[in-house]
């Protein structure tokens, strides 16, 4: 049986969860449903931590079923949270794939901003806030993937240069071959590593400003009634300043060269980069041109029905698909269908989660730690809220964090606990708290574990540990800028 049992999962793994999957059962006769639906939690968390050894749909998905069998929750309930959460899910299903088809103009903006920048520090400040702003008005997996295409794109240049006529990419007949090996290529390894960290941590900076900056956002600003704007607006005395932390912690992150970070390009693979791009404009057909103008077109209407909540998120994700598909003649079902293979294993992961969730409200297991936090003094309920769900996105996954406590807060407000006010407070801390302090750990957000399993980390030795040390500074003062706001300016 555990030959073929999750695939290629460690045998170790496959082993726990087959002891889960029974454990539970027993627990459930002899503990009762209370205990074993925090043994669930505790599981469903290991599944999301173990996200490496196996994506978390097929662990975590047996645990959602076997939640239904033992009648934790009922299948009408967990159709009851998607029904509330739709908007969040055709958010994935159709902006993320809209936004695949904007994937030419992407890469030729941060191409241009690769080749023409010769500053590393003006670089990364660069990649960073491109990758914030993008990722305010996009999707941060979709920013992540552009990230990741580019490298991959450079690093293959680099590496063809082995098998091809110099004077395809070098006009000038100065390259010596001999210097791209050793040490320039763990050089240009560690500029790749630095630069794509950076991008990957202002997907975070820019994704917790706006209502679709994350599924999470979008899901607190659905219960609470935010549009676009509205949602910028509340989050902004928090999120702005961190923004601006973040660019700090660049530049000093560059300047010191500390924790992975501050490796400059090797002239040589500078040339063959620039003589590659230059080709690639000097070859862009007609077809290819007019398309860049299309998802320029594309992209500005998308900011503009964003900013004026023309529909909701997902419907203008369709519409982005619609148009573009359209003007750039791709008619084909099979092409249609390479844009929605990068949402839909998440999105099917996201309905996991409403299992969860539903089990956790019909079980009442998070009632009396809100009821202990709306305890408190009024003052301190939103730092606590935020330290709370920081902790448990580092380990866990954010959307899986705000999808339980925004419920629970919505409960508390909707029973009269709470203010209106108060409310909107812990929505804000709710947000920043799963958003800032996750970047922590690849766990914690979905761009960072897309970025880890991508063919791209082997290929720049980004490894799992590298990660999280080249992640920790932004997160020390992402985490930290984020809990000052909330005790001293929320």
């Amino acid at each position: 049986m555990l030959k073929y049992f999750l695939g290629n999962s460690p045998k170790w793994f496959k082993t726990i969860m087959i002891g889960f999957l029974i454990f539970n059962v027993l627990s459930y006769f002899v503990l009762g449903p209370t205990v074993t639906a925090w043994l669930f939690i505790g599981e469903f968390i290991f599944t999301l931590a173990m996200a490496l050894k196996c994506y978390p749909l097929q662990s975590g998905g047996l645990l959602a079923i076997e939640i239904l069998a033992l009648n934790l929750t009922s299948p009408k309930n967990a159709y009851h949270e998607v029904d509330q959460n739709l908007e969040v899910v055709l958010l994935l299903v159709f902006m993320v794939a809209g936004i695949y088809f904007m994937k030419p103009l992407l890469m030729y903006i941060f191409s241009k901003v690769f080749t023409k920048i010769k500053s590393k520090m003006v670089l990364s400040l660069l990649f960073v806030f491109l990758a914030a702003v993008l990722s305010a008005f996009l999707d941060a997996l979709t920013v992540t993937a552009v990230l990741i295409s580019v490298a991959v794109g450079f690093y293959g240049v680099y590496h063809k240069i082995h098998s091809m006529p110099a004077s395809d990419f070098d006009h000038d007949g100065t390259l010596d071959r001999k210097e791209l090996s050793g040490e320039t290529l763990e050089e240009f390894r560690s500029f790749l590593r630095s630069l794509v960290m950076h991008g990957v941590v202002g997907t975070a900076l820019g994704g917790v400003c706006t209502l679709v900056g994350e599924p999470q956002n979008l899901l607190i600003g659905e219960r609470m009634g935010w549009d676009f704007i509205e949602f910028f607006v509340k989050m902004a005395p928090i999120t702005l300043p961190v923004l601006g932390a973040g660019l700090l912690t660049t530049v000093v992150l560059e300047l010191t060269g500390s924790f992975g970070f501050g490796a400059k390009l090797p002239e040589v693979a500078r040339r063959i980069i620039e003589n590659y791009t230059d080709q690639e404009d000097a070859n862009r057909s007609d077809k290819s041109k007019y398309g860049l103008i299309v998802q320029a077109i594309s992209g500005i209407l998308l900011i503009i029905g964003l900013a004026l909540h023309l529909a909701p998120v997902g419907f203008i994700g369709l519409a982005l698909i619609i148009v573009q598909t359209a003007f750039m003649g791709i008619t084909e079902e099979h092409q249609l269908g390479k844009a929605f293979e990068e949402a839909l294993p998440f999105t099917a992961l996201l309905v996991v989660f409403f299992v969860i969730v539903a089990m956790i409200h019909d079980q009442h297991l998070f009632t009396p730690i809100i009821d202990w936090a709306l305890s408190l003094d009024p003052a301190k309920q939103p730092s606590m809220f935020y330290v709370a769900n920081g902790v448990l996105s580092m380990i866990s996954d954010n959307v899986f964090v705000a999808t339980v406590y925004i419920g629970e807060v919505k409960q508390a407000f909707d029973n009269g606990a709470i203010t209106r006010e108060q409310f909107e407070k812990l929505a804000i801390a709710i947000n920043t708290g799963t958003n800032l302090p996750s970047v922590a750990t690849p766990n914690g957000q979905a761009a960072f574990l897309f970025l880890l399993t991508s063919s791209l980390a082997p290929l720049i030795g980004l490894s799992y540990g590298r990660m999280v040390k080249m992640a920790l500074p932004y997160t020390i003062v992402l985490g930290g800028i984020g809990l000052l706001g909330i005790i001293y300016i929320l």
